[in-house]
């Protein structure tokens, strides 16, 4: 059998606490400046070993477009790292076959000094692309990351989107055999994270080798048919999407339907309110991940309120497993609508009908803003997330048909007709 990637036993270990040693060229200043600081620096404490990874062997085929997902920490970055060869593993092996490109931040591998157009041409080298190849390739690199006013500009005085849009067209244009993209696609707009998705969906189909992170599991779930769970340093599942996910959500959150920070310096949140809990709940009250198609279904947004004065929209946003938007809801109960809020705790409950969603996996994006200013004090992507089942029975929207009903929503709606004998 074929390979792309082989990951053997890869570990990384850091030593937190010690100034690590970096081969790099140091001037007489440097020099000066290190003997005159060494007397009065701080003393550290003894140095604590941390593995970033332990242990993580894996094998991608090629062609496979695979998911890498995990909590913050879990050695996902780190992964990416080792396989891009930025960094060294302490021990294990990483065996990849044939031309990497690498997209693990803002800017990866562009000099700040080059403008955009001399900067494709030196990434296009660095994969070891021939000029012409590059040339072939640079008006649709160009056009993909709409930069065109711009390329003749030097990229230090690019915005953060202008520079992901031209390193992404860089990375996905110039035909690696492998392509390694971090969540650094978060950092542009909407549009453009489902103009890369639609791109490195292309580049899977084209037969070439996609790894794939994101805190996203819409995208995840869209993109990869296969995913690996990391939890600290190690694999923790690994094997079709839907099913890692319900791994790492049940993991994650206690519960698929819930998620809770009990701990208030961990909620997230700004300075008027902080989001405390996102539960599901069935219509008997009880916290679930599983919700008949005929059922209503209930979220529960719990928060707290840290500052007077302030008209505050608490809204969730539910999306499918193929990153389609279904719907946002926002508060208006009239008790609150249009007035300020006290300092206090606050549950707010909206509740979705029976016989609306359709089944499938149901992901839910919790978020909170101020209004006169409009401020945003929380948005929390993917914070939660419920099946929807159809027990295939006879007062559902499906009537006598077992086949599939394709939509986003699956409403129960009056029908009526008429007849007259001819």
């Amino acid at each position: 059998m074929t390979y792309a990637i082989r990951a053997q036993g890869l570990a990384k270990l850091y030593h937190i606490g010690q100034q690590q040693e970096q081969a790099r060229y140091t001037t007489l200043r440097d020099t000066l400046a290190g003997a005159f600081r060494r007397p009065f620096g701080r003393r550290r404490g003894p140095a604590q070993e941390l593995w970033a990874l332990n242990g993580v062997s894996f094998d991608v085929r090629p062609g496979e477009v695979v998911g890498i997902i995990g909590r913050n920490g879990a050695g996902k970055s780190t992964l990416l790292k080792v396989l891009s060869r930025i960094t060294d593993p302490s021990r294990g092996r990483a065996e990849l076959y044939g031309r990497v490109a690498s997209l693990l931040e803002v800017g990866t591998g562009f000099h700040p000094e080059l403008t955009g157009r001399e900067n494709v041409f030196l990434n296009g080298a660095i994969l070891g692309m021939r000029r012409r190849e590059i040339e072939r390739n640079f008006d649709e690199i160009v056009a993909f990351a709409e930069v065109e006013k711009f390329i003749d500009t030097p990229v230090k005085f690019y915005s953060s989107g202008m520079y992901v849009r031209l390193a992404f067209a860089v990375a996905a244009h110039l035909n690696p055999e492998i392509l390694i993209v971090d969540e650094v696609l978060a950092v542009g707009d909407a549009r453009f994270q489902k103009k890369c998705l639609n791109k490195m969906q292309d580049v899977g189909q084209q037969g070439r080798t996609v790894l794939f992170v994101s805190h996203s599991m819409q995208a995840i779930l869209r993109m990869c048919e296969r995913t690996i769970l990391l939890d600290a340093g190690t694999v923790l599942d690994d094997g079709p999407s839907q099913k890692v996910i319900n791994t790492y959500l049940g993991r994650d959150f206690g519960a698929m339907g819930q998620r809770v920070w009990a701990d208030a310096a961990r909620a997230p949140g700004g300075e008027v309110a902080r989001l405390r809990a996102v539960r599901v709940r069935d219509e008997d009250g009880t916290t679930t991940d599983a919700v008949d198609i005929r059922r209503p279904v209930r979220l529960e947004m719990e928060f707290e309120v840290l500052q007077d004065g302030y008209v505050l929209l608490p809204h969730f946003k539910l999306a499918n497993e193929d990153n389609v938007r279904l719907f946002t809801t926002v508060d208006t109960d009239p008790q609150w609508r249009r007035r300020p809020r006290p300092c206090g705790r606050y549950v707010s409950v909206v509740t979705v009908p029976g016989n609306l969603l359709a089944e499938g996996t149901i992901f839910v994006d919790a978020a909170m803003t101020t209004l006169d200013p409009q401020i945003t004090q929380f948005y929390e992507r993917d914070v939660t997330a419920f099946q929807v089942f159809d027990r295939l029975e006879d007062d559902t929207a499906r009537g006598d048909w077992t086949g599939t009903l394709p939509g986003v929503l699956r409403p129960r709606l009056d029908w009526s007709t008429t007849y007259s004998q001819v």
